[in-house]
């Protein structure tokens, strides 16, 4: 059997053991991820210069029902005046439950849609609800003439839609990623919870009687489930998996400790609810200087092994073989992007 290969660098093509080829989303930094309220112009400039990777300008939860026309308008304005540089914009529409839903689709992408990189959609539950927006999306690029194609987000964060993610993820050419939106999530399981994006005591290992007598009580990450299903249907169909909010602002502490379960699932990124999550989240989400050096040096004893006809070397006492190359690829490929973004 011919080895699993790595991403095709021309193509950003990766074959799976079964020779399907997966097609990559766009390579675009995605660490932090920073919410701003539609219905809050004043914090636009300010997110226009923070140091978030992509900004999503919001419609939906963190907008009053009586503001959203307002919101609409707003985003509207500030996608085709305030300079955003470099930043991936997106914006958050209302769900295709609501009938605000199709007016946020229509008026953005009509009258904003050259400065769009991407639509985040809510609480998709089926792979028909990616259609339905890509078929309104799709008509009005080809009659305004948008010669970009946004891509798509999509929030998980219901059970019906962890059922269905592997669908969802493959619904659509414009899928780029997938978000765990955990409050939502929480309140459609009934988990027992009102945190957003922490961890609760009641989900914890109490061990057998130590020799003293005494237990000990192991805490849990009760996400851990939705969010390496989350991922697995990201990866598999070429998406970027990104962890969503993490609700007390307070706690930085709290904070990168979910970023860091997230990112050894295998995140790409989090969202940033108050500006100084961006920093925490940055930092999580990107290799430090010593994996990118180690990186290095894995793909330098690999090519050598490779001319010496060996599959595998020993590096620091370690094994490596073609497996580690893969792992270096994506770590140095990571360095190389965040350099250049």
């Amino acid at each position: 059997m011919r080895p699993f290969l790595a991403a095709n660098p021309a193509t950003g093509k990766v074959p799976r053991m079964s020779f399907h080829v997966i097609t990559q989303a766009p390579a675009r930094l995605n660490r932090s991820e920073l919410a701003v309220p539609g219905s809050a112009p004043q914090m636009f400039e300010k997110a226009a210069q923070s140091d978030a990777d992509v900004i999503f300008l919001d419609l939906e939860d963190a907008v009053a029902p009586d503001d959203k026309a307002q919101a609409r308008k707003n985003i509207i304005k500030a996608l085709n005046e305030i300079d955003w540089g470099k930043k991936t914009m997106s914006v958050r529409i209302n769900g295709l439950d609501t009938h605000y839903m199709y007016r946020d689709v229509v008026d953005v992408v009509e009258e904003a849609g050259e400065r769009l990189d991407l639509i985040m959609i809510p609480k998709v539950g089926t792979a028909a609800d990616v259609y339905a927006v890509d078929m309104m999306v799709t008509q009005i690029e080809d009659a305004k003439g948008l010669k970009k194609r946004i891509g798509f987000e999509h929030i998980i964060e219901t059970a019906l839609g962890m059922q269905n993610v592997t669908a969802i993820a493959g619904a659509s050419k414009r899928n780029e990623s997938l978000h765990f939106g955990v409050a939502d999530y929480a309140a459609s399981t009934r988990a027992r919870t009102t945190i957003i994006g922490g961890v609760n005591p009641d989900y914890s290992v109490l061990t057998d009687p130590l020799a003293d007598g005494s237990r000990a009580v192991h805490w849990g990450d009760m996400w851990h489930y939705a969010l390496a299903r989350m991922v697995v249907a990201a990866r598999a169909n070429g998406l970027r998996p990104v962890d969503g909010p993490f609700g007390d602002f307070s706690d930085p502490d709290g904070y990168r400790a979910a970023a860091k379960r997230a990112a050894v699932l295998g995140c790409e990124g989090k969202w940033a609810i108050h500006p100084s999550q961006i920093a925490l989240a940055n930092e999580v989400m990107s290799p430090s200087d010593a994996e990118v050096t180690r990186a290095q040096r894995i793909l330098e004893a690999m090519e050598k092994a490779a001319t010496e006809g060996k599959g595998a070397v020993s590096l620091d006492g370690r094994l490596i073989d073609y497996a580690s190359i893969r792992q270096a690829e994506v770590l140095v490929q990571k360095a190389r992007q965040i350099a250049g973004g």
